[in-house]
């Protein structure tokens, strides 16, 4: 049970300081250089949602990562037989879903800097929510528990 806590909180801790170390050193829309034509560190306040859709929709935004933690808050303590793969997808959704709403709440956009430049700029939440949602979909769909018995 702890484990799930203390996963979701490292995620919550290092999107934050990134984020701070971004907000502190950059100003909006500059970027530095890290890889010459493949990667760059970009300050971008993102008032959407993913790829900026939805923007200046900040309260819906809110009350959606309020729910969606919830009910992956639920889902940890009221799932039985709970495997390490589905406490650590429901912690990476739970800490990056945080990640977001914080900023959210704190600025009224998602602060994102991850540039690949062929795809939108994103942040360290936006990843863990990324590989817990891929993680809880391999779950559902290939997990033994998750499959009805054959026989029965």
């Amino acid at each position: 049970m702890w484990l799930y806590f203390l996963v979701a909180l490292a995620i919550l801790a290092i999107d934050q300081i990134t984020k701070w170390i971004v907000m502190t050193h950059f100003i909006p829309g500059e970027s530095i250089t890290v890889l010459p034509h493949f990667f760059l560190l970009t300050y971008v306040a993102n008032p959407g949602g993913a790829f900026g859709i939805l923007a200046y929709n900040t309260d819906k935004f809110v009350i959606l990562g309020i729910l969606l933690v919830a009910v992956m808050v639920a889902a940890h303590f009221f799932l039985h037989e709970t495997s390490l793969a589905l406490n650590l997808a429901l912690a990476f959704l739970t800490g990056g879903v945080l990640g977001n709403l914080v900023d959210r709440l704190r600025t009224g956009y998602v602060i994102d800097f991850f540039d690949f430049r062929v795809w939108p700029v994103f942040n360290v939440a936006d990843t863990f929510i990324c590989i817990g949602t891929a993680l809880l979909i391999y779950i559902l769909l290939f997990s033994k528990s998750g499959r009805k018995d054959e026989h029965s």
